[in-house]
């Protein structure tokens, strides 16, 4: 039925096919196998490398042994357990917030958290670049959606400043996923204050990554306020699933009671959660697996802009080269994969610049970023 447009999308190079990796312990944000053939991973947001460790694992075993799988149903039915509660606890008490409440995903978290928030009559304020969960939350919100160029905080001001009736919300990315820079939190933060205005923050990829792990709020020393809705995921940093949004007490039992992908969804396994509570263990404990990261990326990325090559302002383990358009953004991935180097093609729509997006890891040894580093140059000048 779609063979026309499967061969359109083939002759102009964005057709995409999922890769499936062989599963034999290797370690997910340093390595990756398929088809037979081992490559050094340089595409994962398992940031600190906690998707493989010993302790998430017997986690979610031993939870397993007590509360079997599957959760069987939705949290407000009989899917929820002790060990859920337990995990919102301790997001909010990691976050800073009165409460926490956990979603099956983050693009779960966006599109049923941003319906509930605003409806009809109010404005969401939403960065050009934010993620598509979040574009797609703000569609299905129904209230009037500005966008507004990418961290531009004059654009954010003349927008909160023409509305006067309903609720205003300003929605960011702090750390956005194919860029890598980070949000001016603080100003936009001041703005939503003078301008009295909810700050919805997507703090994917922050958590664990900055602010000493704990994401953009305490990067920018912003202590959490009721009008400040953070969402966060568990399956990135922390290596595990799932997703959560930490607020304040009335705002979370507001969510609790009005978002459909919440009330709606079976609840994530015990085991899942048991696995994320291992994950908050591990990052208080090892800070050093943060300052690895960050050693990591500070060495990639001075290297990749000792080759000349753009990095779009890159403030994090998210760091994008710039590769000209489609045909040599695909030659560029497959000339890595030859020299044994992960690195998908990013191509529009996902962005509007075709790009490899390079992650830095924890996991990732100096062998690994030579590796890297030699095959871009070697690229670079072929």
């Amino acid at each position: 039925m779609f063979k026309k447009e499967l061969k359109i999308l083939a002759e102009n190079g964005m057709e995409r096919r999922i890769e499936d990796r062989s599963c034999l312990n290797l370690p997910l944000s340093r390595m990756i196998r398929l088809d037979k053939t081992d490559y050094i991973n340089f595409s994962s947001n398992d940031y600190l490398g906690l998707s493989g460790r010993t302790e998430l694992i017997n986690a979610a075993k031993d939870c397993m042994d007590s509360c079997g799988f599957g959760s069987g149903a939705s949290r407000l039915l009989s899917g929820g357990t002790e060990i859920h509660a337990e995990l919102e606890k301790r997001i909010a008490r990691y976050k800073g917030t009165e409460s926490a409440v956990i979603f099956n995903s983050g693009y779960a978290a966006n599109i049923s958290a941003l319906p509930a928030l605003a409806s009809e009559g109010d404005l969401i304020i939403s960065d050009e670049l934010n993620h598509a969960s979040i574009i797609d939350g703000c569609r299905m919100s129904r209230a009037e959606t500005a966008i507004y160029k990418h961290c531009y905080v004059d654009e954010i001001e003349k927008l909160l400043s023409r509305k006067t009736r309903g609720k205003k919300i300003v929605v960011t990315d702090s750390i956005f996923s194919m860029d890598g820079d980070i949000a001016p939190i603080h100003t936009i933060n001041e703005l939503c204050i003078h301008y009295g205005a909810m700050l919805y923050i997507d703090d994917a990829h922050a958590t664990g990554v900055i602010g000493a792990g704990k994401g953009s709020l305490h990067h920018f020393g912003i202590k959490p306020s009721d009008h400040i809705i953070q969402m966060g995921t568990l399956s990135k940093a922390l290596g595990a699933v799932g997703a959560f949004i930490a607020a304040d007490a009335d705002t979370i039992k507001f969510l609790t009671n009005s978002s459909r992908g919440l009330i709606f969804s079976t609840a994530l396994p015990a085991c899942a959660a048991a696995a994320s509570i291992a994950a908050f263990n591990i990052i208080e404990n090892e800070p050093c697996l943060i300052e690895a990261l960050w050693e990591n990326r500070e060495i990639i990325y001075a290297g990749i802009n000792k080759l000349g090559l753009n990095t779009f302002g890159s403030q994090s383990p998210i760091i994008p080269v710039e590769t000209g358009d489609i045909n040599s953004t695909m030659f560029h991935s497959k000339s890595l994969m030859h020299m044994g180097i992960y690195a998908p093609a990013i191509r529009p729509p996902s962005v509007k610049t075709p790009r490899i997006r390079i992650t830095a890891t924890a996991s990732h040894i100096k062998e690994d970023i030579v590796k890297l580093l030699n095959a871009l140059e070697t690229i670079t000048k072929s």
